[in-house]
């Protein structure tokens, strides 16, 4: 079943040149995310935004379908994001078992044109569209993001990074990656534990694993001491949700500890990402951080981004943002189209 947010309730209010218009879509591991875009138009506008559960349908093919079918639309062109590389022309997706082949799909959905983008690759398409409104400043020397290169990063299903370059003048690029993947540092014994948990778990610890919805429970779980070291599970997983939201309302210590143990390895994990882009600023996404934005500020997640002992003055000059966008994926997708292919990893 849709989840539907119309930005606008009939076919009538979009241009009668569907030569112009496209589908963009943003494929995570929970939910699909579709609009219409008209690439003829000034403004970047999301027409017939729409969400759909994944577990509800059997395939990419399946979900897209039922949307094109429901808004009585069939645009020549699409721009798909979704949370895998897409170097290759077999795509499976990393937190959900759909798999495909890009121009079977094209053929299969009639697209002219099919683009396909990393999932993060299009949260970095988003920024350069970003109004002030959607970008927050944390802690900035210039407000504005002028220049590259800019480090997008943000947990939700699993962790996103990508890597936006060029300059406002003459154009962005976007450089796809899956730096979410590379090994998890620990800096404490309390990490430490974390760290030594989800490497029996899973036989190897990437920041993906912790910095992450479901990592965010296992955090809370190792921190109660709710793991079995003997069956390899933990006996009591809160949801991710209620854990934040237990550790905002101010009454449960335990979710406290979580979030703020999260909000520093999320500091740690921005400062490196940094460090490796050599970026001017950094942009927070994904669909966790905006929830709980004034206790990341108030975590160690800034004493965490600058520990890096000499470059601590060189993290001080990195602008550090975060989308509020509802739909940076969404958003990325449809500038994408109007501008050149992301660079693959």
């Amino acid at each position: 079943m849709s989840n539907t947010n119309d930005a606008t309730s009939a076919a009538s209010n979009i241009s009668s040149d569907v030569a112009t218009l496209a589908l963009v879509a943003d494929i995570g591991g929970t939910n699909s995310r579709f609009a219409i875009t008209d690439t003829a138009t000034p403004e970047l506008e999301l027409l017939h935004a729409r969400r759909y559960k994944n577990a509800d349908y059997a395939s990419l093919q399946h979900v897209i379908e039922t949307y094109l079918t429901e808004i009585g639309i069939r645009p020549p062109r699409a721009a798909i994001a979704v949370a895998s590389p897409v170097n290759t022309d077999n795509i499976r997706l990393t937190n959900l078992s759909w798999s495909f082949n890009r121009e079977d799909l094209r053929k299969a959905l009639g697209f002219d044109e099919l683009q396909l983008l990393n999932d993060f690759g299009a949260v970095a398409w988003s920024v350069p569209a970003l109004t002030a409104e959607h970008l927050m400043p944390l802690y900035v020397r210039n407000k504005n993001i002028s220049r590259g290169p800019v480090t997008v990063l943000g947990p939700g299903t699993g962790l996103g990074v990508a890597m936006l370059v060029g300059n406002a003048n003459t154009g962005w690029d976007v450089i796809e990656t899956e730096g979410g993947h590379v090994s998890f540092a620990p800096l404490n014994a309390e990490e430490e534990l974390i760290n030594r948990w989800l490497t029996a778990r899973h036989g190897r610890c990437s920041n993906e694993r912790i910095l992450c919805g479901s990592g965010m429970a296992q955090i809370d779980a190792v921190l109660r001491n709710q793991i079995d070291h003997a069956t390899g599970q933990t006996q009591s997983v809160r949801d991710p949700a209620d854990i934040v939201a237990a550790a905002l309302a101010g009454h449960d210590n335990d979710a406290r500890r979580t979030l703020a143990r999260f909000c520093a390895i999320l500091g740690s994990v921005c400062g490196d990402t940094a460090l490796i882009h050599g970026s001017r600023a950094l942009v927070i996404a994904g669909g966790i951080v905006p929830r709980f934005i004034p206790f990341l500020m108030a975590s160690a997640f800034r004493e965490r981004f600058l520990a890096k002992g000499r470059f601590v003055a060189y993290l001080e000059n990195v602008d550090v943002f975060a989308t509020t966008h509802p739909e940076p994926g969404l958003l990325g997708a449809a500038n994408s189209l109007r501008n050149t292919h992301p660079l693959g990893p």
